[in-house]
């Protein structure tokens, strides 16, 4: 009896063996890159565009706060010893305030820039995912996988054997783009970028140089002071 139920349990291990392996057959498997899709969108251009409009009045606007704290900063320093003691405090409380309205500024504005791009960057990625979808079942895919996974994450696929499995430019013609023609208006716009830089540095390129967005990180000395 024991050795039936034995032979038994071993034959259904078999069949179980067997069933998958036919059925991991039968998959069939793609993966893309969803961020390499939606840069070579015509979409993604102008979403780049308005975002980085919105990022330069950010930091014009940073710009100008921090010019303001360094210069009444500054005005404190230089009269602050023929200042009475109610006037010094008042300058220390406008300058803690200024320090604070930057903070909460830089803070703020940046959430708001990750708000204002997640609402451009959606009707996009519905539009990739109706393609993906239309690619799976026009090519009897099982599974179309995301190499990246996104920034700062661990990217779903880490290892793919061959350039078939990589469905991203079905994906594009789905879309409507021609994936080599938008790398080679890119690649041609980007060398032209660089023609236009050496001729303006004759030859040479130097990297530019950023104004600084934040205000002295020092305090008035005799706040510290106070009890």
């Amino acid at each position: 009896m024991k050795r039936t139920l034995t032979v038994a349990f071993l034959a259904i291990i078999a069949l179980v063996s067997f069933e998958s392996k036919a059925q991991q057959a039968t998959n069939k498997i793609g993966w893309t890159n969803v961020d390499y899709v939606m840069t070579l969108l015509p979409d993604y251009k102008k979403i780049e565009n308005e975002l980085t409009i919105q990022q330069q009045q950010i930091e014009k606007a940073m710009q100008e706060k921090s010019k303001e704290f360094e210069d009444k900063y500054k005005a404190y320093q230089q009269n602050a010893a023929k200042w009475s003691e109610i006037i010094r405090a008042d300058k220390e409380k406008e300058l803690n305030r200024l320090q604070t309205d930057f903070q909460d500024f830089q803070r703020s504005s940046q959430e708001s820039l990750q708000k204002k791009q997640q609402q451009l960057l959606q009707p996009v990625m519905v539009k990739i995912q109706g393609a993906i979808d239309a690619v799976g079942k026009e090519n009897g895919y099982t599974y179309i996988f995301n190499m990246d996974a996104g920034a700062n994450t661990t990217p779903i696929i880490l290892f793919a054997g061959s350039e078939e499995l990589n469905v991203s430019n079905l994906i594009l013609k789905k879309l409507g783009v021609d994936p080599a023609e938008v790398e080679k208006q890119q690649k041609a716009a980007a060398e032209a970028a660089v023609q236009q830089l050496q001729q303006k540095t004759g030859g040479a390129t130097t990297p530019a140089t950023q104004p600084a967005t934040k205000p002295a990180t020092q305090t008035p000395a005799n706040p510290a002071k106070k009890n």
